[in-house]
């Protein structure tokens, strides 16, 4: 039950019972319930800023996830970087001049990987961390880049190896006799005294004295161009064209177990040693042509001897004697 209020009265001498209007009542109403509000807006303002809600609490630790893998991730990308700069050090520094190719241009590894307008789609959203992105963004698409020009390298490298390799295999690079005693080189190349004309000619090529039948191999992987008879001057020879420029050239054979076309490698039994065409003894005539050219065999007999054997086998080709044929 309400409690009733009185007031005393000066003119009436009297105690006169408290009349409350409506108006007052709606007034006090409305006075408390802004109190009220005001009171609950800066508690909540105060809660707001010493305090984070639960959903602030979450999504902070959200952002503070996103940006510790961000950060892996530019780590990994960096990391990658490294080892891909490695791999170019190596193929332009080692692969490269080992296989004697230019290195790539620095300004071709390098090249951007796009304009300005690239990375608008992520700008365009507009949110706290687009920079960070767009960073990520760009050294991801560097790195893909030269991934790709470095696996185009590795295309190359391997094409030009295994032109080396063939191109190494097709050099000249052992005696065409067996020759370990380094007793059977009996005139080198060079101005020698013709064994019929008894004149200095050019001897263009190396003599070999053996006896008839002893095999003459290869020296050089190849295809044999020219296996024929003469009944002068070479007589029975074999022609052997190795490509990248070399031919090689065998004369004076008593016979040969090859013929036109055919392919043949170093080592293989292509005849054997004979007296034929203008020969005064049983021997083999060797030439080796570079572009056309003869030139001196003796520079390519590297593959099969030691340092010591090689220098006195050029002792041997350096003496001026008679040549056993043309």
């Amino acid at each position: 039950m309400a409690r009733i209020k009185y007031y005393y009265d000066t003119e009436t001498c009297k105690y006169e019972r408290v009349r409350t209007r409506t108006s007052d009542v709606i007034l006090n109403g409305l006075g408390i319930g802004s109190m009220t509000v005001c009171m609950a807006v800066g508690l909540l303002i105060l809660y707001s800023t010493y305090f984070e809600s639960p959903k602030e609490l979450l999504l902070k630790n959200e952002v503070r996830e996103m940006e510790f893998y961000y950060a892996s991730l530019g780590k990994d990308v960096q990391t990658l970087s490294t080892i891909l700069e490695n791999i170019e050090y190596r193929d332009d520094n080692i692969y490269r001049v080992v296989l004697g190719a230019e290195p790539i241009e620095k300004s071709v590894r390098h090249a951007g990987v796009g304009g300005v307008e690239r990375y608008m789609d992520i700008k365009q959203k507009d949110f706290s961390h687009e920079d960070l992105v767009v960073e990520l963004h760009e050294k991801v698409d560097r790195l893909r880049r030269k991934l790709y020009i470095e696996s185009k390298s590795q295309d190359e490298v391997v094409v030009l190896a295994e032109q080396k390799e063939k191109q190494s295999a097709s050099i000249p690079a052992i005696q065409p006799i067996s020759n370990k005693q380094l007793v059977a080189l009996a005139s080198g190349f060079g101005w020698r005294t013709h064994p019929i004309y008894k004149v200095k000619k050019l001897h263009q090529g190396i003599d070999f004295a053996a006896s008839i039948g002893t095999p003459i191999y290869a020296t050089a992987d190849g295809v044999i161009a020219d296996a024929k008879v003469q009944f002068s001057g070479y007589g029975k020879s074999v022609e052997i064209d190795h490509g990248f420029g070399y031919r090689t050239r065998y004369a004076h054979m008593h016979g040969f177990v090859v013929h036109n076309g055919q392919r043949v490698k170093r080592g293989d039994l292509i005849g054997y040693v004979g007296n034929t065409g203008l020969s005064t003894a049983p021997h083999l005539h060797y030439e080796v042509l570079l572009k056309g050219t003869q030139v001196d065999p003796v520079h390519y007999f590297y593959n099969d001897l030691s340092p010591a054997e090689y220098e006195k086998i050029l002792e041997l080709a350096s003496i001026e004697n008679q040549s056993l044929g043309m």
